[in-house]
């Protein structure tokens, strides 16, 4: 079995933001996510399998309670390492956490395009489900059970 063909796992596939069904394909038009003309722009379709990215009006509103689950966990994970690394103090004069306030909030302005691209990635993981045998599941987009086409960016 080549490289080509091993079926790429879970985790790899959805924060490298590939498409769920074949995990092959990238479901973003660009793969710079700082490119903040493009952060969001996604292929209608996956470029590999054809997997629609968009199967319902609004389908990505969810994405905004993964992406502040992510970023709260994110902000957890660095105050328990400022917290080993460097140490939190809350007496006068000792501005430690203040110091940690200010580097998370600088951090997460500076992650937010890949938080968003990540959402996204998962919350397309949690509705599609992967198919290894998807070159023989040929789908298209009438064929998907949720995808109203005359609703299609009716929003």
């Amino acid at each position: 079995m080549s490289a080509e063909e091993k079926n790429p796992g879970y985790l790899f596939s959805t924060l490298d933001n590939r498409c769920p069904r074949c995990r092959r394909g990238g479901i973003f038009k660009s793969s710079n996510p700082y490119k903040l003309q493009t952060t969001l722009k996604m292929h209608r379709t996956c470029p590999v399998c054809g997997q629609p990215t968009e199967i319902e009006v609004g389908f990505y509103y969810g994405t905004a309670y993964v992406s502040y689950g992510l970023t709260v966990s994110f902000s957890i994970f660095t105050f328990i390492a400022w917290w080993l690394l460097i140490g939190i103090s809350v007496q006068e004069g000792d501005f430690r956490l203040l110091w940690w306030g200010i580097t998370n909030a600088v951090l997460l302005v500076v992650l937010q395009p890949i938080f968003m691209r990540l959402s996204r990635s998962l919350w397309l993981s949690w509705f599609v489900k992967y198919d290894p045998d998807w070159r023989i599941n040929n789908v298209s987009p009438e064929s998907t059970e949720r995808i109203v086409p005359e609703q299609m960016n009716n929003w």
